[in-house]
């Protein structure tokens, strides 16, 4: 059964005699070169895009090392700029209260992009503004206490009435501006 390759080998040279026509080799590279034209990458280009590689980097680490060091020159950070980076939220102690805080800021700010302003409704949108203002410096404060204190029940309760109070706001200012339209409409047909 096992053969020797040596003789495998001697024996396929007897047996293909076959050669290529002349001037094959000629004509398939000829037709590779008109199909496939042969491209030299150009050395210009090369250097081209390492010189923007090396001015990115270098203007990468200028900006870092800028940054690091205009820091340590500030001296002791601004404690309200740190802690307003550093604000804890509800999505931070679990993904659930994240979905919970997620659903009532998109639907505050659906409802507030829904409200139509007009010169008539322009006295009342501007209290209800402002009640929603001091409900958001509330949640504001309640947030800075979950970062000092970290969560607490009472804490994350107060977060979560904040977000609910702001969305029945909301909806309680959609009802009386349609009240006032109802109104306006109404009055138009008499």
């Amino acid at each position: 059964m096992a053969q020797d390759i040596r003789e495998l080998f001697r024996e396929e040279s007897r047996v293909s005699k076959q050669t290529m026509p002349k001037g094959h080799e000629a004509r398939f590279l000829e037709k590779l070169d008109t199909e496939l034209p042969l491209q030299k990458p150009s050395r210009s280009r090369f250097r081209m895009l390492g010189l923007a590689a090396s001015i990115v980097v270098m203007l990468g680490l200028a900006i870092g090392a800028y940054t690091f060091y205009e820091g340590k020159e500030a001296g002791a950070p601004d404690k309200s700029k740190e802690m307003a980076s550093n604000l804890k939220s509800l999505g931070d102690i679990s993904p659930d209260l994240k979905k919970v805080e997620d659903y009532y800021l998109a639907n505050i700010n659906l409802e507030l992009s829904k409200v139509q302003l007009n010169d008539d409704n322009k006295e009342l949108f501007d209290s209800y503004v402002v009640r929603l203002e001091e409900l958001n410096k509330e949640y504001q404060r309640l947030s800075v206490e979950l970062t000092q204190s970290g969560p607490n029940e009472l804490t994350v309760s107060a977060l979560i009435d904040n977000l609910k109070l702001r969305l029945n706001l909301l909806y309680r200012l959609k009802e009386q501006l349609k009240d006032l339209n109802d109104a306006e409409f109404g009055q138009d047909n008499l």
